[in-house]
């Protein structure tokens, strides 16, 4: 009897933690964008009741999309591309501001549908912090040391993010000799690395210069 007992409270822990990982990720993922629409509201629709003179539900995130797609089509011509970078220039002269925005903005152009915008070109694995242990990076650009004694070493610029902050890590330069590409997009990358490896694609594999 006791063991029937302690196999039915299994099952129902069991059934309960099954819910409970689908429910806690839909729960903070619902609460995240509740919060930042209402911020978003929050922000213009106070403005547009007094224009309009009452309040409409939803009307303060609704301005906030066209006028993102006001500025996306203001910045695609000559004259939208010299004020954006001119914004850009001031907020780079303020100390604390520019450190913040740099960050954001590396973040978010490493998502960038355009191959311009991109921060992180390739999903790569690297020996670190010793040889035998390998550690996920990302590559963001290539250089070329020159020394006396070593002639000249193509180097690879990876980043290793620190979870749960992916704005901080590590910058290293790595011989491109050494450096695995993988066969993973920019975001299974990051969704590895931040999830501490709890999130895992279904392959994973080296890519080959056929998958490039």
């Amino acid at each position: 009897m006791n063991e029937n007992k302690k196999s039915i409270w299994a099952e129902v822990r069991l059934t309960f933690l099954r819910g409970a990982v689908l429910m806690i990720p839909l729960g903070l993922t619902i609460w995240f964008f509740r919060g930042l629409l209402n911020a978003i509201d929050g922000i213009l629709s106070p403005l547009l009741e007094v224009w309009i003179g009452r309040p409409i539900p939803g009307l303060g995130f609704v301005s906030m999309i066209v006028l993102i797609l006001l500025i996306g089509l203001f910045t695609r011509n000559l004259v939208g591309r010299f004020v954006f970078s001119w914004f850009e220039r001031f907020l780079s002269s303020i100390p604390f501001v520019r450190g913040v925005y740099s960050a954001i903005k590396d973040l978010v152009g490493a998502f960038a549908p355009d191959g311009k915008g991109r921060t992180f070109r390739e999903v790569v694995l690297i020996q670190y912090p010793r040889p035998g242990l390998y550690t996920l990076a990302f590559v963001t650009n290539e250089m070329q040391f020159t020394g006396t004694g070593t002639g000249i070493i193509d180097f690879v610029n990876v980043y290793i993010p620190n979870p749960p902050n992916p704005t901080s890590g590590l910058l290293i330069l790595v011989p491109k000799v050494e450096i695995i590409p993988v066969d993973l997009t920019i975001e299974q990358g990051l969704k590895l690395v931040l999830s501490g490896g709890i999130v895992m694609p279904e392959q994973f594999k080296q890519r080959t210069t056929e998958n490039r």
